[in-house]
C-alpha cells in the first residue's frame, strides 16, 4: 500500500495502480511507501520500519536550498577550483554583502559591466527573482542570493532555454545515482537579447521557469515534443546532432556535474541518515529515495551550468509531453524500488533476530580478568564477524546491482561509475568532502567512505576468512601455537606431486593406473631422480587433449542458416564464438608464459638455468636459508616487490597477446591476481608452501569460488607459480653473491664503501644492457629493493616473452 496523503499529483496514484499497489489518501502508518510533495521531518524517518520507504532524504536541503548550495560549492571549490567550476559566482546576503560591494567597485574601476540576478534563498517557481545592471543598487535583503547573470546562453530558434534533468537517488549508504534519459527543455516566450537597462525587467525573455512563462500571451502549448514552449531533451539531442554538436561530450559533462554535486551533498545526507537510522548496518536497504530535478543552463560553448536543484519537482501533467516523460520516470522509479509484500516479513524477522542478539549477548568481562590468549581469541573472532558482515554486504550489493541492470528501463546508473579511473576520481573527491564538511565529527563515517567504494571482491573476503580460520586454529586446547615458517621435513618427489596434479586436471575418459591417477600425465613429467619438486620444470604448453569438445567441432557445423536465424539462437551463437575466442587467447597466453624465463643480472639464460638446478640439487643445504631470507629477512613490501617482478611482466604479456591496454577487467588477469595475492598470503607463507606438499596449496582459492576455472587457465596459473618460485630463488642467490662479494672486499681491502656511494639503478624495463652487464662488478651491496629492480633489462628483459 502507498500513502498518497502528502501529494496532490494524480499521476503518482495512476502509476502506482499500474504496479497493482493499493493507494490510500488517508494517513496510514502501515503503508509500504509514503509520497510527499514537501519536506519530511527527521522524526518521521526515524519512525519508519525497515520495509517502508519515503521519497525524501534528510539533509538534502544542503544542495536544494539556493544559499546552502552556494555555500557548499564555494567551500569545496576553494580546494578543487577546476572540478567545481560549473556554478555561477554567488554571494549570500546579508553575510556577504560587503564582499559583493567590493567586487562591484573593482568592476567599476576596470570599466567592466556585468548583470546580476537576485533570488530568494528558499524560493521556488520563479517567485521574487529580479535582474540588476548596477550591483550598487541591489538592496541588502535577508535570505537572498546574488549571482552573476549568464548573458551568453545557447538559444533555440532565438529563445533562451534551460533543461530539467531528472535524477534518482536510491541510496546514500552507499551512494547510488541514476540519470533519466529524457527530460524537459523549457523555453522562454520572448526572443533573447543581451541584457540592457531597457529590457532587464522583461522576465519572459530572461527567465525560463515554466510557472513564469505560462502566464505569457506567447506561451505555446502543443501535443508534440519538438515544438512549443516545452519540449523534450530527446528533441534537443536531435537538434544538436543535426547542427554537428558533440552530444556525447555534452552529456558526459552534465553527468559529471550531477555526480560532483551529489558528492557535495553526500556527507550531510549520510550523516543525517545515520542519525535517523541508528544501528542500521551499512549497505542495508535504504528506507529513503529521492527524485531530484536539476535545472541546467547551456552557454554558447555548450558548457553546462547548474542553476538550482528541486527536491520536489513538479509532477503536474498540463500537457501530453508531461504525461509521457513524468509517467515514464515514475514507472521506472517504482520498478527500481523493487517493493514486495515479502519485505515486511523479512524486515520483521531481521528486527527480531537483532533483538535476540542484543539480549543474548554475553556479558563483557573485565580486561583485567582476560589473559593474553583470551584477548587474541577475541580479536580473531571480532575480525571474523567483520569479514562475515562485509561478505554479506558484498553479496547484497551484487544482487542489487544485478537487479538494477535488469530493471533500469530508461535510467542509467552514473554512480558508482563502471570505469576504474572515475571511481578513483570521485572517491578522492568524496574523501575530501567528508574531511571538509564533517571535520571533527563522525570520524568513523569518514573512515568508511573510502572502503565503501573500494570494496573487496567476494573471493578476496573468502580468502581472508580462511586466514582467520587458520588463526583461530592456533588457539586449540587453550594453547597458543607460535606462528612462523613451517619446517619442511622432506621435499616431495616429482612423480607424486605431478601425479596429484594430473588426478585433478585429467579428463574423465583418460586412462588411469590402479591408484586412480592419470598414468600418461605422470610418465610425461617424471624428471631427474631424487630431484625436489621445484627442480622439475614441467612443460606448461597447452595439451591438445585439454581442448574442450565445443572447440574441436568446426565453426561451420554450429552455424544456423540465414533464413532461420532468431534472436535467441543468434545470441547463443555469438556467446559461443566469444567463448571460443577467449579460450584460444588463453591458450596463446599459456604458450607465451611457457616461454618466459627469469634472468639473472649479468648472466645468460643458460647460466641462470644452471644456477636454479644447482640450488634445487642442493636443496637440503639451501632450504633453511631461503626460508629465513623469504619469511624473516624480507618485510611485506620487499616480498611484494619480488612478486611484482613477475606480475608486471605477466601484465605486459597479456597486453601484447590480447591487444588491450587496460587488462584489469580481463577475467584471466583477475584470476592471476588472486594467485599473486595468495602467494603473499600469511606473510609469504603462500609462496613457501609451493615448495612443499605440507600446508595449504594455492589451488584451494578456487575451491570456494563460484567461478569455474578451465584446465588451460589452471595451467597458466601453475606456470605463474613456477615463475614466482624461480624469481625467489634468483633473488636469494643474487643477494647471497652480493653479500659474499662485500665480505670478501671487506676482508681484503678494508671497510666497504658507504651505501650512499652506490649508483641508483634504472627502473625495470628501462635499464640499458651496459648498466646491467657492469652491475655484478659493483663492490657496494645495494638495498634489497634495488637488487630486485635489476633483475632484467630492456634488451633482454627479466621475463623474456
Amino acid at each position: 500500500m502507498v500513502n498518497l496523503s502528502g501529494t496532490k499529483y494524480d499521476i503518482v496514484r495512476r502509476v502506482a495502480e499500474q504496479f497493482s499497489i493499493v493507494t490510500n489518501k488517508e494517513e496510514d502508518q502501515t503503508s509500504f511507501l509514503f509520497w510527499s510533495d514537501s519536506f519530511v521531518s527527521s522524526e518521521r524517518i526515524v519512525d519508519l520500519k525497515p520495509f517502508q520507504k519515503i521519497n525524501h532524504f534528510p539533509g538534502m536541503g544542503e544542495i536544494c536550498r539556493k544559499d546552502c548550495l552556494a555555500r557548499n560549492l564555494t567551500k569545496i571549490g576553494k580546494s578543487h577550483p577546476e572540478e567545481f567550476s560549473f556554478s555561477p559566482r554567488t554571494w549570500i546576503f546579508p553575510s556577504e554583502y560587503n564582499a559583493f560591494q567590493c567586487y562591484v567597485r573593482d568592476l567599476k574601476k576596470k570599466k567592466k559591466h556585468k548583470t546580476f540576478i537576485c533570488k530568494p534563498a528558499n524560493g521556488a517557481m520563479g517567485n521574487g527573482i529580479s535582474l540588476y545592471r548596477n550591483g550598487e543598487k541591489i538592496p541588502q535583503h535577508d535570505h537572498m542570493i546574488v549571482q552573476e547573470y549568464l548573458d551568453k546562453p545557447f538559444v533555440i530558434e532565438g529563445y533562451k532555454f534551460d533543461l530539467r534533468v531528472y535524477v534518482l537517488v536510491t541510496s546514500c549508504d552507499p551512494l547510488r545515482i541514476f540519470l533519466y534519459n529524457d527530460g524537459l527543455v523549457r523555453l522562454s516566450t520572448e526572443k533573447y537579447c543581451h541584457p540592457t537597462d531597457t529590457n532587464v525587467d522583461q522576465l519572459f525573455m530572461h527567465l525560463t521557469n515554466y510557472s513564469v512563462n505560462k502566464r505569457s500571451d506567447n506561451f505555446e502549448k502543443t501535443d508534440e515534443v519538438d515544438s512549443g514552449s516545452k519540449r523534450s531533451i530527446k528533441y534537443l539531442n536531435d537538434f544538436l546532432r543535426r547542427n554537428d554538436y558533440d552530444v556525447a561530450a555534452l552529456w558526459k559533462n552534465i553527468q559529471d556535474l550531477i555526480v560532483k554535486t551529489m558528492v557535495v551533498a553526500e556527507p550531510h545526507v549520510l550523516h543525517a541518515y545515520r542519525m535517523c537510522r541508528p544501528g542500521q548496518p551499512p549497505g542495508s536497504d535504504s528506507v529513503c529515495f529521492e527524485i531530484l530535478g536539476f535545472d541546467i543552463l547551456l552557454d554558447r560553448k555548450l558548457k553546462p551550468w547548474l542553476l538550482e536543484i528541486n527536491r520536489s519537482p513538479s509532477f503536474g501533467t498540463d500537457q501530453k509531453i508531461d504525461q509521457e516523460i513524468k509517467g515514464g520516470l515514475l514507472e521506472d522509479t517504482f520498478r527500481l524500488l523493487n517493493m514486495k509484500p515479502s519485505d515486511k516479513r523479512k524486515g520483521m524477522a531481521a528486527q527480531k533476530l537483532e533483538s535476540q542478539k542484543r539480549l543474548l549477548r554475553p556479558t563483557r568481562r573485565s580486561e583485567i580478568e582476560l589473559t593474553e590468549l583470551d584477548k587474541k581469541k577475541i580479536i580473531v573472532e571480532k575480525r571474523k564477524e567483520e569479514l562475515k558482515e562485509r561478505l554479506a554486504q558484498v553479496r547484497r550489493e551484487s544482487a542489487r546491482e544485478e537487479y538494477e541492470n535488469r530493471n533500469m528501463g530508461r535510467f542509467r546508473r552514473i554512480f558508482p561509475p563502471a570505469d576504474k579511473f572515475s571511481i578513483e576520481k570521485y572517491t578522492g573527491l568524496l574523501a575530501d568532502a567528508f574531511q571538509l564538511f564533517l571535520s571533527g565529527r563522525a570520524a568513523s563515517l569518514q573512515r568508511e567512505v573510502t572502503r565503501t567504494f573500494r570494496q573487496l571482491r567476494e573471493d578476496e573476503i573468502l580468502d581472508m576468512l580462511q586466514q582467520c580460520e587458520l588463526d583461530g586454529a592456533e588457539f586449540r586446547d587453550g594453547k597458543l601455537v607460535p606462528r612462523g615458517p613451517k619446517p619442511l621435513s622432506c621435499m616431495p618427489s616429482a612423480a607424486d606431486s605431478m601425479a596429484d596434479e594430473a588426478s585433478e586436471l585429467s579428463p574423465p575418459d583418460s586412462p588411469r593406473d590402479n591408484r586412480g591417477r592419470s598414468s600418461s600425465r605422470v610418465q610425461g613429467t617424471v624428471g631427474r631422480k631424487g630431484r625436489p619438486v621445484s627442480a622439475q620444470r614441467p612443460s606448461t604448453r597447452p595439451q591438445s587433449g585439454a581442448r574442450s569438445r565445443s572447440l574441436t567441432r568446426p565453426l561451420s557445423s554450429r552455424m544456423t542458416p540465414v533464413g532461420s536465424i532468431n534472436p535467441a539462437v543468434d545470441e547463443a551463437f555469438i556467446n559461443a564464438a566469444v567463448k571460443e575466442r577467449d579460450e584460444e587467447m588463453t591458450k596463446k597466453t599459456c604458450v607465451a608464459l611457457s616461454d618466459m624465463r627469469i634472468k639473472f643480472p649479468g648472466k645468460t639464460d643458460e647460466e641462470a638455468e644452471v644456477i636454479l638446478l644447482q640450488l634445487q640439487d642442493n636443496w637440503k643445504f639451501h632450504k633453511p636459508r631461503i626460508a629465513s631470507y623469504w619469511l624473516v629477512k624480507l618485510d611485506s613490501i620487499k616480498r611484494r616487490k619480488v612478486i611484482d617482478i613477475v606480475r608486471s611482466n605477466v601484465r605486459a604479456v597479456l597486453q601484447r597477446t590480447w591487444r588491450l591496454n587496460d587488462v584489469d577487467t580481463l577475467r584471466l588477469y583477475r584470476i592471476f591476481n588472486r594467485v599473486f595475492n595468495r602467494l603473499l598470503w600469511s606473510h609469504g607463507q603462500g609462496l613457501w608452501n609451493c615448495f612443499s606438499t605440507s600446508g595449504n596449496s594455492w589451488e584451494t582459492i578456487f575451491s570456494k569460488s563460484t567461478d569455474v576455472i578451465s584446465s588451460t587457465e589452471m595451467q597458466c596459473c601453475r606456470r605463474i607459480v613456477q615463475l614466482c618460485r624461480d624469481c625467489l630463488l634468483i633473488v636469494y642467490q643474487f643477494a647471497s653473491e652480493a653479500k659474499n662479494s662485500m665480505a670478501t672486499q671487506s676482508h681484503s681491502d678494508g671497510p666497504p664503501p658507504s651505501r650512499s656511494m652506490s649508483v641508483r639503478p634504472p627502473r625495470p624495463g628501462f635499464s640499458s644492457s651496459s648498466s646491467i652487464s657492469s652491475f655484478p662488478q659493483q663492490n657496494t651491496m645495494s638495498p634489497v629493493s634495488q637488487r630486485m629492480s635489476r633483475l632484467y633489462s630492456s634488451s633482454r628483459s627479466a621475463l623474456d616473452a
